[in-house]
Protein backbone atom coordinates (compact mmCIF):
# COMPACT_ATOMS: atom_id res chain seq x y z
CA UNK A 1 0.00 0.00 0.00
CA UNK A 2 1.55 3.26 -1.14
CA UNK A 3 0.26 6.82 -1.10
CA UNK A 4 1.58 9.49 -3.45
CA UNK A 5 0.80 12.87 -4.92
CA UNK A 6 -0.51 12.65 -8.47
CA UNK A 7 -2.05 14.88 -11.11
CA UNK A 8 -5.33 14.05 -12.82
CA UNK A 9 -7.40 15.60 -15.58
CA UNK A 10 -10.21 17.91 -14.49
CA UNK A 11 -12.29 19.88 -16.96
CA UNK A 12 -9.56 20.03 -19.58
CA UNK A 13 -6.85 21.07 -17.11
CA UNK A 14 -4.87 19.16 -14.50
CA UNK A 15 -5.45 19.09 -10.76
CA UNK A 16 -3.25 17.71 -7.97
CA UNK A 17 -4.32 15.10 -5.46
CA UNK A 18 -3.13 12.42 -3.06
CA UNK A 19 -3.80 8.82 -4.09
CA UNK A 20 -3.55 5.76 -1.85
CA UNK A 21 -4.05 2.30 -3.34
CA UNK A 22 -4.51 -1.01 -1.52
CA UNK A 23 -2.15 -3.92 -2.14
CA UNK A 24 -4.83 -5.55 -4.29
CA UNK A 25 -4.72 -2.51 -6.63
CA UNK A 26 -8.50 -2.65 -6.95
CA UNK A 27 -11.34 -1.86 -4.57
CA UNK A 28 -14.25 0.50 -4.06
CA UNK A 29 -13.38 4.12 -4.85
CA UNK A 30 -13.54 6.78 -2.15
CA UNK A 31 -13.01 10.51 -2.64
CA UNK A 32 -11.63 12.32 0.42
CA UNK A 33 -12.39 16.05 0.62
CA UNK A 34 -10.32 18.24 2.94
CA UNK A 35 -11.37 21.10 5.20
CA UNK A 36 -10.54 24.75 4.59
CA UNK A 37 -6.93 24.15 5.76
CA UNK A 38 -6.18 22.53 2.40
CA UNK A 39 -4.76 19.08 1.72
CA UNK A 40 -2.81 18.72 4.96
CA UNK A 41 -1.45 15.58 6.59
CA UNK A 42 -4.65 14.38 8.35
CA UNK A 43 -6.44 14.05 5.01
CA UNK A 44 -3.56 12.24 3.34
CA UNK A 45 -3.60 9.90 6.34
CA UNK A 46 -7.32 9.28 5.80
CA UNK A 47 -6.47 8.11 2.27
CA UNK A 48 -3.74 5.82 3.63
CA UNK A 49 -6.08 4.34 6.24
CA UNK A 50 -8.77 3.75 3.63
CA UNK A 51 -6.23 1.97 1.41
CA UNK A 52 -5.26 -0.23 4.36
CA UNK A 53 -8.95 -1.14 4.60
CA UNK A 54 -9.09 -2.10 0.91
CA UNK A 55 -10.30 1.10 -0.76
CA UNK A 56 -8.74 3.16 -3.53
CA UNK A 57 -8.77 6.67 -2.05
CA UNK A 58 -8.06 9.97 -3.77
CA UNK A 59 -8.05 13.37 -2.08
CA UNK A 60 -8.15 16.13 -4.69
CA UNK A 61 -6.21 19.21 -3.62
CA UNK A 62 -9.02 21.72 -4.05
CA UNK A 63 -6.65 24.65 -3.33
CA UNK A 64 -4.07 23.46 -5.88
CA UNK A 65 -1.10 23.61 -3.55
CA UNK A 66 -2.11 26.09 -0.86
CA UNK A 67 -2.41 25.12 2.81
CA UNK A 68 -2.68 27.11 6.01
CA UNK A 69 -2.92 26.66 9.77
CA UNK A 70 -4.47 30.11 10.27
CA UNK A 71 -8.24 30.34 10.74
CA UNK A 72 -8.34 33.77 9.11
CA UNK A 73 -6.42 32.64 6.03
CA UNK A 74 -8.38 29.38 5.84
CA UNK A 75 -11.64 31.32 5.97
CA UNK A 76 -10.44 33.50 3.08
CA UNK A 77 -9.29 30.51 1.03
CA UNK A 78 -12.55 28.65 1.63
CA UNK A 79 -14.70 31.66 0.81
CA UNK A 80 -12.75 32.23 -2.40
CA UNK A 81 -13.15 28.58 -3.44
CA UNK A 82 -16.89 28.70 -2.71
CA UNK A 83 -17.17 31.38 -5.41
CA UNK A 84 -15.62 29.03 -8.00
CA UNK A 85 -18.19 26.25 -8.02
CA UNK A 86 -17.24 25.12 -11.51
CA UNK A 87 -13.66 24.57 -10.36
CA UNK A 88 -14.33 22.46 -7.29
CA UNK A 89 -17.11 20.53 -8.95
CA UNK A 90 -14.79 19.88 -11.87
CA UNK A 91 -11.97 18.72 -9.59
CA UNK A 92 -14.31 16.32 -7.78
CA UNK A 93 -15.67 14.92 -11.06
CA UNK A 94 -12.10 14.53 -12.31
CA UNK A 95 -11.12 12.65 -9.16
CA UNK A 96 -14.00 10.21 -9.61
CA UNK A 97 -13.11 9.72 -13.28
CA UNK A 98 -9.51 8.98 -12.30
CA UNK A 99 -10.60 6.41 -9.74
CA UNK A 100 -12.91 4.75 -12.27
CA UNK A 101 -10.04 4.45 -14.74
CA UNK A 102 -7.56 3.15 -12.15
CA UNK A 103 -9.17 0.15 -10.53
CA UNK A 104 -12.17 1.45 -8.59
CA UNK A 105 -14.80 -1.27 -8.50
CA UNK A 106 -18.56 -0.95 -8.77
CA UNK A 107 -20.87 -2.93 -6.46
CA UNK A 108 -22.62 -5.80 -8.16
CA UNK A 109 -26.01 -4.18 -7.67
CA UNK A 110 -24.74 -1.17 -9.63
CA UNK A 111 -26.28 1.47 -7.32
CA UNK A 112 -23.65 4.14 -7.21
CA UNK A 113 -19.95 3.58 -7.55
CA UNK A 114 -18.33 5.98 -5.12
CA UNK A 115 -18.10 6.92 -1.49
CA UNK A 116 -17.05 10.20 0.08
CA UNK A 117 -15.25 10.82 3.34
CA UNK A 118 -15.34 14.58 3.66
CA UNK A 119 -14.69 17.22 6.27
CA UNK A 120 -16.27 20.63 6.96
CA UNK A 121 -15.85 22.64 3.72
CA UNK A 122 -15.28 19.38 1.83
CA UNK A 123 -18.28 17.83 3.55
CA UNK A 124 -20.56 20.49 2.10
CA UNK A 125 -19.09 19.80 -1.34
CA UNK A 126 -19.69 16.05 -0.90
CA UNK A 127 -23.32 16.69 0.03
CA UNK A 128 -23.66 18.87 -3.07
CA UNK A 129 -22.10 16.18 -5.28
CA UNK A 130 -24.47 13.52 -3.98
CA UNK A 131 -27.36 15.60 -5.33
CA UNK A 132 -25.65 16.74 -8.56
CA UNK A 133 -24.38 13.25 -9.55
CA UNK A 134 -26.89 10.96 -7.84
CA UNK A 135 -26.22 7.87 -9.96
CA UNK A 136 -22.53 7.87 -9.08
CA UNK A 137 -22.61 8.39 -5.29
CA UNK A 138 -23.54 5.50 -3.02
CA UNK A 139 -22.26 6.71 0.35
CA UNK A 140 -21.40 10.04 1.97
CA UNK A 141 -19.55 10.36 5.28
CA UNK A 142 -19.58 14.00 6.37
CA UNK A 143 -17.59 15.22 9.36
CA UNK A 144 -18.88 18.46 10.94
CA UNK A 145 -20.61 19.63 7.77
CA UNK A 146 -24.15 20.67 6.91
CA UNK A 147 -25.87 21.76 3.73
CA UNK A 148 -29.58 22.20 4.42
CA UNK A 149 -31.69 23.29 1.49
CA UNK A 150 -30.32 20.94 -1.16
CA UNK A 151 -32.78 18.88 -3.21
CA UNK A 152 -32.00 15.64 -1.40
CA UNK A 153 -34.90 13.94 -3.17
CA UNK A 154 -32.60 13.63 -6.18
CA UNK A 155 -29.88 11.79 -4.25
CA UNK A 156 -29.48 8.02 -4.10
CA UNK A 157 -26.75 7.87 -1.46
CA UNK A 158 -26.82 6.76 2.15
CA UNK A 159 -25.46 9.31 4.63
CA UNK A 160 -23.38 9.13 7.80
CA UNK A 161 -22.91 12.45 9.61
CA UNK A 162 -20.45 13.06 12.46
CA UNK A 163 -21.00 16.25 14.47
CA UNK A 164 -19.19 17.94 17.34
CA UNK A 165 -21.29 18.84 20.37
CA UNK A 166 -19.73 22.28 20.81
CA UNK A 167 -19.29 23.64 17.30
CA UNK A 168 -19.30 27.38 16.55
CA UNK A 169 -19.18 26.70 12.80
CA UNK A 170 -22.04 24.21 12.47
CA UNK A 171 -25.08 24.81 14.65
CA UNK A 172 -27.14 22.00 16.12
CA UNK A 173 -30.13 23.64 14.42
CA UNK A 174 -28.53 23.36 10.96
CA UNK A 175 -27.60 19.74 11.64
CA UNK A 176 -31.14 18.90 12.75
CA UNK A 177 -32.61 20.72 9.76
CA UNK A 178 -30.47 18.76 7.31
CA UNK A 179 -31.24 15.45 9.03
CA UNK A 180 -34.96 16.21 8.80
CA UNK A 181 -34.63 17.09 5.10
CA UNK A 182 -32.79 13.83 4.38
CA UNK A 183 -35.38 11.81 6.28
CA UNK A 184 -38.26 13.62 4.56
CA UNK A 185 -36.64 12.77 1.22
CA UNK A 186 -36.62 9.10 2.21
CA UNK A 187 -32.84 8.82 2.51
CA UNK A 188 -31.01 6.52 4.88
CA UNK A 189 -29.19 8.82 7.26
CA UNK A 190 -27.32 8.12 10.50
CA UNK A 191 -26.22 11.03 12.68
CA UNK A 192 -23.80 10.92 15.60
CA UNK A 193 -22.91 13.82 17.88
CA UNK A 194 -19.77 13.33 19.96
CA UNK A 195 -20.09 14.68 23.53
CA UNK A 196 -17.58 17.29 24.61
CA UNK A 197 -16.03 17.66 21.15
CA UNK A 198 -15.37 20.71 19.02
CA UNK A 199 -15.07 21.34 15.28
CA UNK A 200 -11.97 19.55 13.84
CA UNK A 201 -12.09 16.89 16.59
CA UNK A 202 -10.90 14.27 14.07
CA UNK A 203 -7.70 16.10 13.08
CA UNK A 204 -4.67 15.10 15.13
CA UNK A 205 -2.65 18.16 14.07
CA UNK A 206 -5.16 20.46 15.81
CA UNK A 207 -4.27 19.70 19.46
CA UNK A 208 -6.66 22.36 20.77
CA UNK A 209 -9.66 20.43 19.35
CA UNK A 210 -8.45 16.86 18.64
CA UNK A 211 -10.29 14.18 20.60
CA UNK A 212 -8.58 10.81 20.17
CA UNK A 213 -11.42 8.72 21.58
CA UNK A 214 -14.10 10.42 19.49
CA UNK A 215 -11.88 10.25 16.39
CA UNK A 216 -11.32 6.51 16.88
CA UNK A 217 -15.04 5.83 17.33
CA UNK A 218 -15.97 7.97 14.33
CA UNK A 219 -13.43 6.11 12.19
CA UNK A 220 -14.74 2.73 13.31
CA UNK A 221 -18.27 3.82 12.38
CA UNK A 222 -17.04 5.23 9.07
CA UNK A 223 -15.42 1.97 7.98
CA UNK A 224 -18.46 -0.08 9.01
CA UNK A 225 -20.70 2.24 6.98
CA UNK A 226 -18.47 2.18 3.90
CA UNK A 227 -18.16 -1.60 4.07
CA UNK A 228 -21.96 -1.92 4.19
CA UNK A 229 -22.60 0.54 1.35
CA UNK A 230 -19.71 -0.04 -1.06
CA UNK A 231 -19.12 -3.79 -0.76
CA UNK A 232 -22.64 -4.94 -1.63
CA UNK A 233 -22.99 -8.12 -3.67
Amino acid sequence: MMGQMIEFEADGATAPGYLATPDTATGPGVVVLHTWWGLTEPFRQVCDRLAEAGYIALAPDLYHGKTTASVEEAQALGSALDQHMDQWRGDIRGAMRYLREHGATIPADGRGAFGFVAFSLGGAYALDTSVELPDEIAAVVAFYATYPGLDYGRAKAAYLCHFAEDDPYESAEAAAEMEQELQAAGKRVTVYTYPGTKHWFFEANRPETYDAAAAALAWERTLAFLNAELRRS
